[in-house]
């Protein structure tokens, strides 16, 4: 029996030591470890990156929409709301439904004071005919007008919406006309 047993006690040991030696199943132990990092890494990166990309929309929506009034010398209802339309082309392939923009005519008259001659929205509340507006300093400048696009997208990350909510994206530009002094509005301004 002490034979037996010194022979089975052997067999342990020899199988004891050919599993410390294996290392087949490392990788898989490794893999099993790095994955949920490996994974939180992709979706942080496309969340970053859809992110940026919409950010960068949003900044193209606000160029297009003055660059585009400021170019008229005049607009009505029917241009205003096709330049405002635009901005769905701009924004593609994102929901233009999230998108807030605004364009507003700024009249800066001969004491510098700034107030708003005319706006139109989508999405949003058009700023009040009359009301001062606040403008950069190096742009107040008397006697002028200027276009202002204002852009808001409300972006909720599909992954990570429950620890960073919804995010306001928001960008805007002011430029001057180019074909007048003023950029006329049918019905609501019709002098500069």
């Amino acid at each position: 029996m002490t034979q037996e047993l010194a022979a089975g006690i052997a067999r342990a040991r020899r199988r004891v030591a050919q599993f410390v030696r294996d290392r087949r199943g490392v990788s898989a132990v490794e893999f099993a470890m790095l994955l949920p990092l490996m994974v939180a890494l992709y979706l942080g990166g496309v969340e970053i990156s859809t992110g940026i990309a919409i950010d960068r929309k949003v900044t193209l929506v606000a160029r297009t929409l003055a660059d585009l009034v400021s170019q008229a010398s005049s607009v009505n209802t029917t241009d205003v709301t096709n330049i405002l339309a635009a901005s769905a082309s701009v924004v593609a392939p994102y929901d233009d439904s999230k998108l807030k923009i605004t364009v507003t005519s700024v009249k800066v008259d001969s004491q510098g004071n700034a107030s708003v001659a005319w706006s139109d929205t989508k999405n949003g509340s058009a700023r009040a005919v009359g009301s001062t507006v606040t403008l950069p300093s190096a742009l107040n400048v008397p006697s002028t007008s200027l276009i202002w696009a204002e852009t808001q997208y409300a972006y909720t990350p599909s992954v990570g919406f429950m620890i960073t909510g919804t995010r306001n994206l928001t960008d805007q530009i002011y430029m001057r006309p180019r074909l007048s002094d003023c950029v006329l509005r049918a019905g609501v301004v019709t002098s500069c």
